[in-house]
């Protein structure tokens, strides 16, 4: 098993707890990334200890902080309430004080919202500056994020290999390795619009970066509905 430094040593950041403060802020970076823009409005349901502890701990500010854009290193994760406030973003966090066994003693549901637009991602926080992504909207993911090991790619796509092949023709003429992809499903019973089952792939590839016309030109492939990036582009 690879371990890398991070793995050891965790994150550098700002706050009392890896969990709580780095954790929190990764899941609000990710959420972010996902939403691909400014939200007007976050709500965040917190569950377990994050529910208990999000204010001595500045979770609350760490999820906030992650949202928009801030490192867990950055000086200026405590000072964002005012950053929001500055941004015009509006956001609340409401604890959860019923037992969830369902859910990692340090969880959280954030909804983000634009106009017409909103992503609800659900992520917790395994210690050491480690989350794992759970739910996308109303698909079930097990995604598990670790510093530095692949440069992530999540697709959306209707059921079908379509998309998906599509994605993995345009990256082998790019001359880029696909290392793994998982595909996940809506639930059972559940769908994203009437008479379309939803699916998200998980394309981690061995290398740093993709470049931003890159990864636009992969979101206009058939079949493909969008393309997020969960490590940073080039221009």
């Amino acid at each position: 098993m690879l371990v890398s430094l991070f793995d050891v040593a965790g994150p550098i950041m700002v706050g009392p707890s890896s969990s709580h403060t780095a954790g929190a802020c990764k899941i609000g970076q990710i959420a972010r990334a996902l939403f691909n823009g400014t939200p007007q409005e976050v709500i965040f349901y917190l569950y377990g200890s994050f529910g208990t502890v999000y204010q001595g701990h500045a979770t609350d500010r760490a999820l906030l902080a992650g949202v928009m854009k801030l490192q867990t290193s950055d000086p200026k994760l405590k000072d964002a309430f005012r950053i929001a406030q500055q941004k015009d973003i509006r956001y609340k966090f409401i604890p959860i004080t019923t037992p969830t066994p369902e859910h990692h003693p340090n969880t959280v549901r954030i909804i983000l919202k634009k106009g017409s637009r909103h992503l609800s991602v659900v992520g917790s926080s395994l210690g050491g500056g480690k989350v794992q992504i759970t739910h996308i909207n109303l698909v079930p993911i097990d995604l598990e994020m670790v510093a530095g090991r692949f440069f992530s790619l999540i697709v959306g796509h209707g059921s079908g290999k379509t998309g998906r092949d599509a994605i993995k023709s345009r990256l082998k003429e790019w001359g880029i390795a696909v290392h793994d992809e998982q595909t996940f499903s809506t639930e059972k019973g559940r769908k994203l619009s009437p008479g379309k089952r939803k699916e998200l792939t998980v394309f981690n590839i061995e290398e740093k970066a993709l470049r931003l016309p890159q990864v636009l030109e992969l979101e206009r492939l058939p079949g493909v509905e969008f393309v997020r990036a969960l490590t940073k582009l080039l221009k």
